[in-house]
């Protein structure tokens, strides 16, 4: 017995409230109707929050930054249409399944008998995605009933939907639709699990504790209970406390980068080439706590362990960890006294002022590229406690799809005290659709910074930025756009404000106007592969 679309698309409300999915993102199309047509009607019954975009890329994004906002355990889903509509989510798919977040995908197909034969936008979907994801070709209610509902993955549903696509009569709000009834998203606690066997860590190795993207507190509670140098970045969860190092990058490139001989690492390790020198460094023991994502980090030469702990009754040496503090806070000075001096606003600058405008309880997001290195090297830690949210994109680092992430945080955490965003100028033209917004759909407060220096500053720093390559790289490389930001905001309806100095941008960040707003920070990259050569030589020779 065949199963109508309408059937199909109240079943999915129900499937989608067993899987604890809390917010839906729609792209609009004629093969998704009775989808979308349920959702709708759901919503109005207090079921999943339904969010609408007229780009499925854009829509893709928006529902991975909803489940990272969210926490472990939780996810948004996606609606599209059939063709290539369905090829546009593939980007935020990659990123959710490199970064463990959780995501559902409902995709509308044609059925099954009017495919391969030349029908209009139909092609083969089921397993469009490839083998990282599951994918269900759901053609009845006992196909949907068969797909496992458990939160926390990425999923494909590809719906075979036969006409007619719309009600006679307006569908009624189903029942049981209230999101997450089932399997409650549960945000990540941060406490070790008791259910898995610790490893005991003991004295000797002089260690450091690597914390990367989405670690959690417990490389920090590690580290404090050992007495041991924490190397956390900004988007790691763990940049909190007194042994967090701010210029641990630069450090590594110095005498006490040599001296290390084992490294526990929790997360995943993306934005520092030291890092990951350190990690394939065959005489230094590794120690890799399983992450999220589907590849796991596993270095070279490295093993795995479920929970360390510190085994001593005191930390270790405390000249090991002094050594490294007092490093830490010398370089910091010094970076910060070469910065001051500089005559124009400089990248690192936006990224300071940026981080210390966020609150207590506050949601910074950090684009990929530049941004989030600045950031890396002038974000101090902040108090534990403070539940300061810094996240990104770090499952594969693409700058796509960031600004409808960030949005679609900033939708997710509803009770936070600020939203901000640090991004480039290129990173804001990728994504510049995710400002179409429909007037009937939410909007967070949010701030968006746009450090822009007309092109690609992180390659003047790279291999393809030295003087050899000079007559390729600007063309090639530093791709300068010379688009006015104002303008692209002014046809969105966005409030746009640009800066060209230090105060201008704190003033800025001072008064937010809440909603979505714009505040455009002019700098140059002439220069920065110098300055960073600078800041580099500052770690190696004091004197400077």
């Amino acid at each position: 017995m065949t199963t109508s679309a309408a059937e199909l698309g109240e079943a999915l409300v129900g499937w989608l409230a067993r899987a604890g999915v809390t917010d839906v993102v729609v792209a609009p199309g004629s093969r998704n109707a009775p989808l979308s047509m349920a959702l709708w009607s759901a919503e109005q019954g207090g079921g999943a929050r339904l969010h609408v975009r007229i780009d499925e890329r854009s829509a893709g994004f928006l529902a991975l930054g909803l489940s990272k906002a969210r926490g472990r355990g939780s996810r948004a889903a996606v609606v599209t249409t059939s063709g290539t509509a369905v090829a546009n989510v593939h980007p935020a798919v990659l990123e959710a399944v490199h970064s463990g977040v959780g995501l559902v995908v409902v995709s509308a197909d044609r059925p099954a008998r009017l495919r391969g034969r030349t029908t209009n936008q139909t092609t083969d979907q089921v397993g469009i995605f490839g083998a990282l994801v599951p994918s269900y070709d759901v053609a009845t209610l006992a196909d949907l009933d068969a797909v496992p509902s458990a939160p926390g993955s990425v999923v494909h549903l590809n719906v075979q939907l036969d006409v007619p696509l719309v009600p006679d009569t307006p569908l009624a709000v189903p029942s049981a639709v209230v999101p997450g009834q089932k399997h409650p998203g549960t945000p990540f606690s941060g406490a070790f699990d008791p259910g898995l066997p610790r490893t005991e860590l003991e004295k000797g190795p002089r260690t450091v504790v690597v914390a990367g993207d989405d670690a959690g507190p417990q490389a920090r509670q590690l580290a404090e209970a050992a007495g041991w140098p924490l190397l956390a970045e900004p988007t790691s969860g763990s940049r909190t406390g007194d042994l967090a190092l701010r210029t641990y990058r630069l450090l590594l490139g110095t005498d006490l980068g040599a001296r290390i001989e084992r490294v526990v690492v929790f997360g995943r390790p993306t934005i520092s080439r030291p890092v990951a020198s350190l990690l394939e460094n065959p005489d230094v023991e590794v120690l890799v706590v399983p992450a999220a994502g589907i590849w796991p980090v596993r270095p070279p030469h490295s093993s795995v362990v479920e929970a360390p702990w510190w085994a001593g009754d005191q930390p270790d040496d405390p000249a090991w960890l002094g050594a490294w503090r007092d490093a830490d806070q010398a370089l910091g000075r010094r970076i910060d006294r070469l910065l001051s001096n500089e005559p124009v606003l400089t990248a690192y600058d936006v990224a300071a002022v940026v981080h210390a405008a966020l609150p207590a309880d506050g949601l910074l997001f950090v684009g990929a590229s530049s941004p989030v290195r600045d950031l890396d090297l002038m974000a101090r830690p902040t108090p534990v406690g403070s539940h300061r949210k810094v996240i990104a994109n770090r499952g594969l680092a693409g700058i796509d799809g960031t600004l409808s992430t960030a949005i679609g945080a900033a939708l997710g955490r509803s009770r936070s005290a600020r939203n901000l965003l640090l991004v480039g100028d290129l990173t804001f033209l990728h994504d510049q659709g995710a400002l179409v917004i429909g007037p009937d759909e939410p909007r967070p407060d949010l701030t968006i910074v746009v450090a822009n220096d007309d092109g690609g500053a992180i390659f003047a720093g790279l291999e393809q930025g030295a003087p050899a390559h000079a007559a390729s790289f600007e063309r090639l490389f530093g791709t300068p756009h010379r688009t006015d930001l104002a303008s692209l905001c002014a046809a969105s309806r966005i409030p746009h404000l640009r800066v060209g100095s230090r105060p201008e941008l704190e003033q800025a960040l001072g008064s937010p106007n809440g909603g979505i707003e714009v505040v455009e920070a002019t700098i140059s990259r002439a220069g920065r592969r110098d300055l960073d050569a600078r800041i580099r030589d500052l770690a190696t020779d004091p004197g400077q």
